[in-house]
């Protein structure tokens, strides 16, 4: 795994992050514990699989005892508050509790590229990063693999690590797990994918996705509230993505209604434009997969912000 040259150069937020009080008292080591010990009858997410993980069953995910990391290193292209002028310390994970038939990772997400690494090894990774001047640490596709992140995590604050947490997630994430999460992950960033679960279950396979999503934004939102920068840099709070879709398959119109309404009209949503055909939609004569075979045109990508704006969302 090849990373970047390392800086001696450390950016750190004022008030620091939320997880080093945690582990002063014991508490963070305590919820790694308790997080490695579900394994045994694995309930991470929202497919409640109930494999035995800690014996390296797999279930929905792909991934057993120990996380896998396809690569990380500072990335550039991720949301402004992220980046900063430093970028944002990414952990790409192998494995996903999603399947969406357009992934444009899926050789990561569904093809379970990278390494095995312990708790020993990814602390290691974390501390990279802070030396090579990343504004944050940000965990892509973590949902999985919560505990091996809290264990990794304890390890690292020992180490010196001060950096504010990302969570960056597909939005398909069980509340009973971001319990555990709460006081350590300082920044919130799942994806708003669908309003409608009749397209969740047919382009992801999940057809509970709307309402699963929903309540997991909600616990993000109240563990962290809205998106607050430092010095044009975020330092704690939520960033929502929303992928606009061909034939407005992702209903941007019910998903904005609900942040606006549910969350915060103070919300930071990212509207993403870059949809592209890719994995098995290429190829594939499935009538489910017929309107994703182009890129979207202009006015659909217009309509998901007007909807936005329409219901007071602010900072879009």
């Amino acid at each position: 795994m090849t990373t970047p040259l390392t800086s001696s150069i450390h950016f750190y937020p004022m008030s620091g992050p939320s997880y080093l009080s945690l582990h002063q008292s014991g508490e963070l080591s305590a919820r790694a514990s308790t997080a490695v010990s579900r394994l045994a009858d694995c309930r991470c997410c929202p497919r409640l699989c109930g494999v035995d993980r800690i014996h390296d069953r797999r279930g929905a995910c792909g991934i057993g005892r120990k996380a896998v990391v396809c690569s990380y290193g500072p990335h550039l292209g991720e949301e402004a508050p992220l980046v900063g002028s430093n970028g944002s310390g990414t952990i790409f994970f192998g494995g996903c509790n999603m399947h969406c038939d357009y992934c444009q990772n899926h050789d990561i997400s569904q093809g379970r590229e990278g390494i095995e690494v312990d708790a020993e090894r990814l602390a290691g990774m974390m501390i990279d990063l802070q030396r090579m001047g990343c504004h944050n640490i940000n965990l892509v596709t973590p949902s999985h693999v919560i505990p091996q992140i809290l264990e990794a995590l304890d390890l690292a604050v020992s180490k010196g690590l001060r950096l504010p947490l990302v969570y960056n997630s597909g939005g398909y994430d069980r509340v009973e797990a971001l319990r555990l999460l709460d006081g350590v992950v300082d920044i919130y960033m799942p994806d708003a994918k669908y309003d409608d679960p009749e397209v969740a279950a047919r382009l992801s396979h999940v057809n509970d996705y709307p309402a699963v999503m929903r309540s997991a934004l909600r616990e993000m939102h109240r563990q962290v509230g809205d998106l607050v920068l430092e010095g044009g840099v975020a330092i704690r709070g939520m960033i929502i993505r929303h992928l606009v879709l061909p034939e407005r398959l992702a209903g941007s119109e019910g998903v904005m209604t609900f942040i606006a309404e549910e969350l915060s009209r103070n919300s930071y949503v990212n509207i993403m434009d870059q949809y592209r055909p890719c994995h098995k939609v290429v190829d594939s004569k499935d009538s489910a997969h017929l309107a994703l075979k182009r890129r979207i045109r202009p006015e659909e990508y217009r309509d998901a912000k007007r909807a936005a704006i329409h219901h007071g969302l602010k900072r879009v």
